[in-house]
């Protein structure tokens, strides 16, 4: 099965929220959402969006996007949030479609257009440009209230649940009112395939490079910050899925900079007003984030890494001094600050400096914590040695502590910045594995591991055949 909850799947009301639910749409990007263009009524209609299934994200106004009318045959519709929703998780789009696979169609026909209410079928076969879906009797055909809902499968083995259409009619064979009061009836979806050939944003966005699921979990991971390095380093190439996705999970972050278009000096002035000193201290803070020297007091000391605010610098290598810009970012992770640093390509200094003056730092705390950590573990359980029967006690490191704590110091003897970078991941695994046996010998998402420097990376309908 799939999702219980989704933040894509929306009701759509015509004009305001007081108005009836004319039908539902599917969350394509923050600030996008398909539907069916008798849904919207009239190319000029405003809409009313709201996330039926996730009540803490605040429903937003919409209008028909630019180029977003395909009224008539298709029967689709684009429509641009007033606002973006870069909280809710937009719909995982797919063009595979399989002959007797089942479907769930999630809408708001009443009197169920306040909670919702499913359906299930099968796809069938081909319609024209639509595709019918099967359903076990006339009573699970889709009626109005449905259309523009998602038709999406469930997770089937290491495949993921995914959108394989809109909800757009139905037909019976005597065409009366209601599905119910026919021999036979049937539902039709327009396939993401056929809207993909129409409009170009859900080609993008249903290709193989739409999205990056596995970065964009990474992300939410590093910026949950449990168990998590304070500093975070990527590759992302403009442009694509990969930075899509990063642009869509940078509303976690609590102050966003990009190196290209701001300055220094403004970044600078961002952070000391997040800081918030006092006010004869806030010079004092400028002048040191901006040129180092003596360090004022840190205002944020003792505060456990995973608590502090998020600072993201997008482009680095895009600023007019990288390793300039890394000084300041390296003097506001010693005040609190966590830091998510993305380069555009790898090429000039700017990798070299953030290895050497936030990674490797970052990680050799990050190794200090786990290290107390397995030496408190330790400690508790020789004091509770012959209190409990071993059984009762939980599990100790698999290698002892001391043997850990030796590692650390040889490592830090190292001169060279990226040797020592490859022994600091090498020991965070390791020790991952002591605190955690069950978790294994890697990293969750070993594969970019935070802290990193990756690589480059046509049929009739009846008289209620529009539901």
């Amino acid at each position: 099965m799939g999702e219980l909850r989704a933040d894509w799947r929306l009701r759509l009301r015509r004009g305001g929220p007081q108005e009836d639910v004319s039908g539902a749409g599917v969350l394509i990007a923050q600030d996008r959402v398909l539907t069916c263009a008798h849904v919207v009524g009239e190319r000029d209609t405003p809409m009313w969006v709201e996330f039926a299934e996730n009540p803490g994200i605040p429903p937003v106004a919409a209008r028909v996007a630019p180029d977003g009318w395909l009224d008539g045959r298709e029967d689709v519709a684009v429509l641009a949030l007033d606002s973006p929703r870069p909280q809710a998780e937009p719909a995982p789009l797919s063009r595979r479609l399989e002959r007797g696979a089942e479907v769930w169609l999630g809408g708001y026909a009443a009197p169920f257009d306040a909670d919702g209410m499913w359906l299930s079928g099968r796809i069938s076969g081909l319609h024209g440009d639509w595709v019918q879906l099967d359903a076990r009797t006339n009573a699970e055909v889709v009626r109005p209230g449905f259309s523009g809902a998602a038709v999406h499968t469930g997770r089937e083995g290491a495949r993921p649940e995914s959108v394989v259409g809109l909800v757009v009619s139905w037909r019976g064979d005597l065409e009366r009112e209601l599905p119910i009061e026919n021999d036979l009836a049937f539902s039709y979806m327009i396939p993401v395939d056929r809207i993909a050939r129409l409009v170009p944003l859900v080609a993008e966005l249903s290709g193989p490079d739409g999205w990056d699921h596995a970065f964009a979990e990474r992300l939410r991971r590093w910026f949950a910050g449990d168990g998590q390095p304070a500093v975070r380093f990527g590759v992302v190439p403009a442009d694509g899925g990969r930075d899509r996705t990063l642009r869509h999970q940078l509303h976690r972050a609590h102050l966003v900079h990009h190196a290209g278009r701001g300055r220094p000096d403004e970044l600078v002035e961002t952070l000391v007003a997040q800081l918030r000193p006092p006010l004869y201290q806030r010079n004092r803070y400028r002048d040191w984030l901006l040129e180092g020297g003596d360090e004022p007091e840190r205002s944020l000391a003792g505060r456990p890494a995973a608590a502090g605010p998020v600072l993201a610098v997008i482009g680095l290598d895009e600023a007019p001094d990288p390793v300039g810009l890394v000084r300041v970012l390296a003097r506001a992770r010693t005040l609190g600050f966590r830091l998510l640093v993305v380069v555009r390509g790898t090429e000039g200094p700017g990798p070299d400096a953030v290895e050497r003056d936030l990674l490797v730092p970052a990680l050799d705390e990050h190794a200090e914590e786990l290290v107390r950590r397995a030496e408190h573990t330790e400690r508790d359980r020789a004091r509770l040695d012959g209190l409990i029967d071993s059984a009762s006690a939980a599990p100790g490191p698999a290698v002892a502590p001391a043997v850990r704590r030796r590692e650390l110091a040889a490592l830090r003897a190292l001169p060279d910045p990226h040797h020592r970078l490859t022994a600091l991941r090498q020991l965070l695994r390791a020790l991952r594995t002591d605190l955690d046996p069950h978790q294994g010998p890697g990293l969750p998402g070993q594969r970019t591991d935070p802290g990193t420097r990756p690589g480059l990376p046509g049929p009739r309908t009846g008289p209620a055949g529009r539901p």
